[in-house]
């Protein structure tokens, strides 16, 4: 009887335990699969793009359309702020037209901090005028690695396109970069068969071409590594705009390419320029009206009309440019060197510009300020003219083929404080006929050894109390009122 007790208890004991187990296991499997779901990576949501097709699965392998961005609650994957024109439906063989899909692009990434538009390399995408505007979020990047072609024909710019191909209004806090180029295409522009066919077919058109890629109203702007080249008209521009840093860009067109600056300023302030190489058809850089804080340096210049200050004060208009530095600058075979040109007729003032450390080689005119800049066969002679002061010359060393120094000043309105500091011209062949003395007409102010030619010495005339205040008068009286 005992025997048979002792077995129940046995049996009811091994029963519990066998329970306890199986529901310790359960519970043991549940807690595994909540800890698992709570760690894995979710998948992406199902959703659209910015072009309509569904967001990318990461388990398939197939290019698809980058989606639009989630609301951001912090910081992105890195792969998520990449926007590659491919994915917006660009097809990059250099044929079909991918405005439509870099717009795309464009418009999607604006949308998120730190983002990237993707131009990839091996790849060359055709894309017509266009404007790509902020406000954007900040940190854009354009990474331009393929080639962006402009249209080869000039019929087939439509008549908004014909002030610039690529226009970047409003962007603050916005880079470009990469290894590839912008070809602007702009050979049938630069004969007379171009512009006449747009003057014919877009009836009061004036005669104009469309520059490369502008920039408008934009702020703190880096453009660096890029190639642009063949251009209409202006290669890079800035108007409006501050903040700007150009580095290390190559830009290139042929000399007999009209009116192709490399770079050109206008109304636009705290800009450094540096270390780039620029051949073209007119100024390697353009500083125009309402320019100050300039930085310009390291820079290759060749083919082209040099580094200019100008032309200022046309159409009796006010030019104000004021502290340009301009640096450690090489030109080879350029029309002038260093050079300030305004119209007759124009007011306002030019000040405190230095040129250093410029060298020249075979440049026609390597030091220039001409206050009688004309670009037609006559122009009309007029008293009044933009006022020049403190500006300083100083180490420009090489060679010249045609003249060395021309300083011609206005009539009325003399150039004051120009110093002439270590000037060391020679001419750049046993064969030379160009003018081998310096001309200096009603300009003042000082000049300092080693000058080469002689005639630089005695160029300058000594300035007077008077001249002093006639120049001073004229830039303060002659500047427009600013109201409140």
């Amino acid at each position: 009887m005992k025997s048979i007790r002792n077995s129940a208890v046995r049996f009811f004991l091994f029963v519990g335990v066998a329970i306890f187990i199986v529901t310790f296991a359960m519970i043991s499997v549940e807690a595994r699969k909540h800890h698992n779901s709570r760690n894995k990576p979710h998948k992406h949501l199902k959703g659209k793009g910015s072009n309509g097709h569904n967001a990318p699965d990461p388990a398939e392998n197939i290019p698809a359309p980058a989606p639009a961005p989630l609301p951001y609650h912090g910081s992105y994957p890195a792969r998520s702020t990449i926007f590659d024109v491919l994915s917006f439906g660009a097809k990059g063989d250099g044929v079909s037209d991918d405005s439509k899909a870099l717009l795309a692009a464009w418009k999607a990434a604006c949308k998120v901090s730190g983002a990237v538009v993707e131009i990839p390399a091996k790849f060359e995408f055709l894309i017509k005028p266009i404007t790509l505007q902020g406000p954007c979020m900040p940190h854009l990047v354009l990474e331009i690695d393929g080639i962006l072609l402009a249209p080869p024909q000039a019929g087939a710019w439509p008549k908004s396109g014909l002030f610039q191909w690529l226009n970047f209004k409003w962007v603050h806090d916005f880079t470009i970069q990469g290894t590839g180029k912008l070809d602007g295409q702009g050979s049938a522009w630069w004969g007379p068969s171009g512009v006449y066919y747009i003057q014919k077919r877009f009836k009061h058109i004036p005669d104009m071409k469309p520059t490369a890629l502008r920039f408008y109203d934009s702020h703190n702007v880096t453009v660096r590594d890029i190639k642009i080249m063949n251009s209409p008209q202006c290669h890079l521009k800035f108007d409006s705009s501050s903040g700007i840093k150009v580095d290390n860009i190559t830009i290139n067109s042929p000399e007999s390419s009209p009116n192709t600056d490399g770079i050109h300023l206008q109304n636009t302030k705290d800009v450094e320029i540096q270390h780039s190489n620029i051949g073209c058809g007119d100024d390697c850089v353009s500083i125009q009206t309402g320019c100050s804080n300039i930085h310009v340096h390291h820079i290759n210049c060749g083919p082209g009309h040099g580094i200019s200050l100008g032309g200022l004060g046309k159409d009796k208009s006010a030019a104000c440019v004021s502290d340009i530095v301009v640096e450690k600058i090489s030109l080879q075979n350029t029309l002038s060197g260093v050079r300030i040109k305004t119209w007759q007729g124009g007011v306002g003032s030019v000040k405190n510009v230095t040129f250093s450390d410029i060298e020249v080689s075979d440049v026609k005119y390597p030091v220039i300020i001409d206050q009688f800049y004309c670009d037609k066969k006559i122009c009309k002679n007029q008293t009044d003219a933009v006022a020049i002061s403190g500006v300083k010359y100083d180490r420009i060393i090489g060679s010249y083929s045609v003249q060395p120094l021309h300083l011609a000043c206005s009539n009325d309105v003399p150039c004051t404080d120009v110093d002439l500091i270590d000037i060391q011209l020679k001419p750049s062949s046993d064969g030379f006929r160009g003018f081998r003395q310096a001309l200096c007409w009603n300009s003042y102010g000082k000049s300092q050894a080693p000058l080469l030619p002689s005639s630089i010495d005695y160029c300058l005339r000594s300035e007077s109390g008077s001249v002093k205040r006639i120049a001073r008068s004229h830039a303060e009286h002659s500047l427009p009122v600013m109201s409140n």
